[in-house]
């Protein structure tokens, strides 16, 4: 916890390094990458906050360094050892000094990545105690099923609350796609609604009939594959209300590409709204009740 602390504190300082999340600039509650865009996504939870720090505080840095050490060596080397400079070349073959340091250094700099990268990889690893539980699963139709057993299970131990996400169609009117912010092979007909600063645990799977899939939130810093026959398990805590887009990350068949997700983080008190109405009108009419509250709120764009 302590270094979870430490993690988002700094990852606040080195925000400004980034200073790249051009998606999130013009529009903070939707979280997809853009053309053109550069950098990473906006961090919406601890472990994006860390990985933001470790790449932006830590792992730019060093490159740099490295990067322009190199080209004055090269730039050097081409002026003070090229055949007109230094016509007779010396046969000098070995220099210990060089050797040590040459070994030594690089050990260091691993070192200084690795104790961070280690740190970084437990928290994301390490579940914490869960607020709520979600159920993924792959299908074999390159689309996502979703299950909430927290909100009540059948005799047969199935959750009551379940529903399929589907690619939301294309808009015909590009112009109207756009103002609703409405991001075409990221949208789905039904979002995964979840509240915010919450830990929500995800069994992840696939159909046993299925092949591999990988469901990813860049804006969660996380990503886990779903295989048939096996539950794997990860966690996130969205820190910010808003829409999170993501998609399989697994080459996973023609329609690889036609595997979006979508996340809706909102308050407690939304969420609750939103999973008394999905227990009882279903999730496309909760999914409508719960668009309307939040375009109310002006937290809302598309339809």
């Amino acid at each position: 916890m302590r270094f979870r602390n430490t993690l988002t504190a700094l990852a606040g300082t080195a925000a400004g390094l980034a200073g790249a999340d051009v998606a999130q600039a013009e529009n903070p509650a939707y979280s997809h990458a853009v053309p053109w865009q550069m950098g990473l996504q906006e961090a919406a939870s601890p472990s994006m906050e860390g990985i933001h720090w470790f790449h932006n505080g830590l792992l730019l840095p060093i490159i740099t360094v490295i990067t322009l050490f190199v080209l004055a060596l090269l730039i050097y080397v081409m002026v003070k050892f090229n055949a007109k400079a230094n016509p007779v070349p010396s046969r000098t073959t070995h220099n210990t000094a060089i050797e040590v340091v040459w070994t030594v250094v690089p050990i260091l700099i691993l070192v200084v990545i690795a104790i961070p990268s280690f740190r970084l990889l437990y928290l994301q690893r390490n579940i914490p105690p869960a607020d709520m539980t979600i159920k993924v699963i792959g299908n074999p139709s390159w689309n996502w099923t979703y299950e909430y057993p927290d909100l009540g299970t059948n005799e047969d131990g199935s959750a009551k609350v379940n529903f399929t996400a589907y690619l939301k169609e294309e808009a015909k009117d590009l112009a109207t796609a756009r103002t609703a912010n409405v991001p075409y092979l990221l949208a789905t007909d039904v979002p995964v609604v979840v509240p915010v600063n919450k830990v929500v645990k995800l069994i992840v799977t696939s159909d046993p009939d299925g092949i591999i899939h990988a469901w990813t939130i860049p804006s969660f810093g996380m990503k886990i594959d779903a295989i048939p026959g096996r539950l794997n398990e990860d966690w996130f805590q969205a820190s910010k209300e808003g829409v999170y887009y993501g998609q399989c990350s697994e080459l996973c068949g023609k329609d690889h590409a036609y595997m979006p997700i979508e996340v809706h983080v909102v308050s407690q008190a939304d969420y609750d709204a939103w999973a008394e109405n999905v227990k009882t009108a279903g999730a496309e009419q909760a999914r409508d009740m719960l668009f309307a509250t939040l375009k109310a709120k002006g937290q809302l764009a598309q339809n």
